[in-house]
């Protein structure tokens, strides 16, 4: 066990998307190193093998909550149960995501890579806002991707898939996740809370499991492990020498510069404000 994730005793972590890939791993090493870990995904096998692997070694025994973040209604409930079982969070990993070939509706009418990989993660972020604010210090970790640096941020998508492409729709989500993760770290500047956000590397994970099987095939000879992806989050999520930064993008462990467009503070307050509307949600109060 290294000094970083010795740093996670007794601390409370929230992850999404935890009973899979790099997800997986981050639960199980920090379930491992003291922190009582929360995986919030749907239920089924996997998530009940995911629980057993991680409590195999778990200092103190993983738990899951029930989400479905192709439902918002789904996400307020997860909001209230992890309300009810986690009076604090010390760190919050946006881990989950998807990659559907085709175009899908989420239950409430949005793009899926948008609604899932972006829209129900600000919501989440913000519904536990207070119990972030609970812990002496607290991080937000965002799981993004290098290929944010393609994606182009176009609204009549968010509701409309008639022309839609996976690929596309797959890095204006990533390019969402670093707006979204930037600008809720100029909200939080100077308090307790930080917001980081990262790209994990190309990683052998669930998310392609749409594709095509050659292609899937080909991924599996050239990406890296879940082991090796998972490295920048728990890094970001229990390294001591991190704590109080914010608003930084890491790639592979590495402190990066995300896309020209990422760091545009108009493009993050208007991404911000449109989510928000979309969510139903009015600015919080972040005095």
């Amino acid at each position: 066990m290294t000094e970083s994730t010795t740093h996670m005793s007794g601390k409370c972590v929230l992850i999404t998307g935890g009973n899979s890939g790099i997800g997986l791993v981050t639960a199980k090493v920090l379930a491992a190193s003291g922190a009582r870990v929360l995986i919030a995904g749907r239920d089924g096998a996997k998530t009940d093998a995911a629980l057993a692997l991680i409590n195999e070694t778990a200092a103190t025994p993983c738990s899951h909550l029930t989400v479905d973040l192709t439902s918002l209604s789904s996400v307020d409930h997860l909001i209230d149960e992890t309300t009810r079982l986690a009076p604090s969070i010390d760190v919050l990993i946006n881990n989950a995501g998807c990659f559907p070939m085709k175009g899908q509706l989420t239950s409430d009418g949005f793009e899926q890579q948008f609604g899932v990989n972006h829209l129900a993660h600000m919501k989440l972020t913000l519904g536990l806002m207070p119990q972030l604010r609970a812990a002496p210090t607290a991080r937000v970790i965002t799981v993004a991707s290098m290929l944010h640096k393609q994606g182009v941020i176009d609204p009549a998508s968010f509701t409309d898939i008639s022309k839609y492409k996976a690929q596309a729709a797959y890095n204006q989500s990533k390019l969402a996740n670093v707006l979204f993760a930037l600008a809720l770290s100029r909200r939080l500047r100077g308090g307790a809370i930080t917001s980081n956000v990262l790209h994990p590397g190309g990683v052998r994970t669930d998310i392609v499991r749409d594709l095509p099987w050659i292609v899937r095939k080909l991924i599996g000879l050239i990406f890296i492990s879940p082991e090796k992806g998972a490295e920048t989050t728990i890094m970001l999520a229990s390294d001591p020498s991190l704590e109080g930064v914010s608003g930084r993008y890491y790639d592979q462990c590495k402190l990066k510069a995300p896309a020209e467009s990422a760091i545009d503070e108009h493009l993050q307050e208007t991404l911000w404000q449109q989510s928000l509307a979309l969510l139903h949600l009015d600015e919080p109060d972040w005095s």
